[in-house]
């Protein structure tokens, strides 16, 4: 039985934290650090929880199952293939994969162009390029470990090593106290912050992709595809943690200024203070491999999906399908994007991160047909009322029971109900099984 080589190992960790480490990542751990300041510290550790745990956890899970769809099926086989669908549709083409190519173009490019040029067309110009070469980077995904792990990933890492180590030889300034959201609760607002990254949706999304790459390097035997996935989302999230404190510290040294609507502006004060105006175009560069490592990861986890539900639609047909839908979603603007995948990501992020808890937990109560359908629903259904709650649409009634719950002030209400359902369904089987004995 053929093994992954220590060398592989690695090339394939880097290809799997460049595919998590878009932009959204590059500039939330800066500006948490800005905001924390001295608080940065918990305010990390809530982050890590979120933004490094449970995207190695559902690298494990989806590994372990064989694909999302899979897992989702305990659940229900109808829900199994309508949450994968949905899960895969946000965070890939209608959602996750536009945002690649707008964030770069608006935090990085828009910035740097002449006055009097059109914003739209150069959107337009950019995006086109953009997804043209993501989509020739995308066509073999089985070269991925190649294209990204061995180019692309190493260039990033060295600029961001670079940047943050030009911030210890010249320190940008001293923690100041933290602003009001982490005074008071740092490890919770740490971990909301951790949450909106994305990456648990990603890690579902991404796993069909490593097993992929993993059986592209010869290696065939199931238990050993499943081993190598989880030690490369191991050293992949070990990865992403090292540049999440590098960030994050690089953020605190810049709380006693003042704060920024966003991580991007954050980070482009901390390198225009390094660097200078030159700082822009490392800036812009950080940016673009960034988002592109990130889009060439969604794109071919999509395509790989979609085209394994529909076979006279092949992967090469999806892709090119999947690119031209993304690039022109993007051209709606990035205000456009994240004013529908906010709400909508909101509502499904709960039920995925109990799946991913209770799929890992799985060989412990296999045979009961309870836990998951009782547990994931009621997340569900607590964690969209209370995004309609938040644009608006109350409920009578419902609303009401749901603020008074634990954790309701910080959106985590769900948390409450996931484990008395989960603690109900253990209940709820032993009694039936007591009956069945009885009968």
């Amino acid at each position: 039985m053929k093994k992954c080589s220590k060398k592989n190992l690695i090339l394939l960790s880097l290809t799997l934290f460049s595919m998590f480490f878009g932009a959204g990542n590059l500039i939330f751990p800066p500006f948490l650090g800005q905001n924390a300041g001295t608080q940065s510290l918990p305010a990390l550790i809530g982050f890590l929880i979120t933004a490094v745990g449970f995207p190695v956890l559902g690298i494990a899970v989806v590994s372990r199952f064989n694909g999302l769809d899979v897992l989702a099926q305990k659940v229900h086989a109808g829900f199994g293939l309508f949450f994968a669908v949905l899960i895969y549709l946000s965070i890939g083409p209608l959602l996750a994969t536009p945002r690649t190519a707008t964030l770069p173009f608006e935090m990085a490019i828009l910035p740097l162009l002449p006055d009097g040029t059109s914003p739209q067309l150069s959107l337009l110009l950019f995006t086109s390029v953009f997804f043209l070469i993501a989509w020739l980077l995308s066509r073999n995904p089985s070269k991925l470990i190649d294209r990204l792990g061995k180019l692309l990933t190493p260039t990033l890492l060295v600029l961001i090593v670079a940047v943050f180590a030009a911030a210890l030889m010249h320190p940008l300034g001293q923690p100041a106290l933290p602003q009001p959201d982490y005074a008071s609760g740092p490890l919770i607002k740490g971990f909301l912050e951790g949450y909106l990254t994305m990456d648990a949706l990603a890690a579902l999304n991404f796993g069909i992709v490593v097993s992929l790459n993993i059986r592209a390097l010869g290696i065939d035997d199931d238990q050993e595809v499943m081993s190598t996935s989880m030690k490369a989302g191991c050293l992949a999230g070990l990865i992403l943690a090292v540049i999440y404190i590098m960030l994050t510290l690089l953020g605190t040294s810049l709380s006693g200024m003042p704060i920024g609507a966003n991580g991007a502006q954050t980070l482009t004060l901390a390198v225009t203070s390094l660097f200078g105006e030159s700082g822009r175009w490392v800036m812009a560069l950080i940016f673009l491999l960034a988002c592109m490592t990130t889009c060439v990861g969604l794109l071919t986890s999509c395509s790989e999906f979609f085209s394994s539900l529909t076979p006279k639609i092949n992967y090469s047909q999806w892709l090119l399908f999947l690119t031209l839908f993304a690039l022109g979603v993007s051209n709606f603007g990035l205000s456009a994007i994240l004013s529908i995948s906010v709400p909508v990501l909101n509502m499904i992020y709960p039920m995925a991160l109990v799946l991913i808890l209770l799929g890992l937990g799985d060989p412990l109560y296999r045979d009961n047909r309870l836990i998951y359908p009782l547990t994931v629903f009621s997340t569900g259904v607590v964690s969209v009322l209370t995004e309609l709650d938040t644009l608006g649409l109350r409920i009578p009634g419902l609303t009401q029971l749901l603020e008074n719950l634990p954790l309701a002030s910080q959106s985590l209400s769900w948390i409450c109900v996931a484990i008395v359902m989960f603690g109900l369904s253990l209940i709820l089987s032993q009694l039936i099984k007591v009956k069945k004995f009885h009968k």
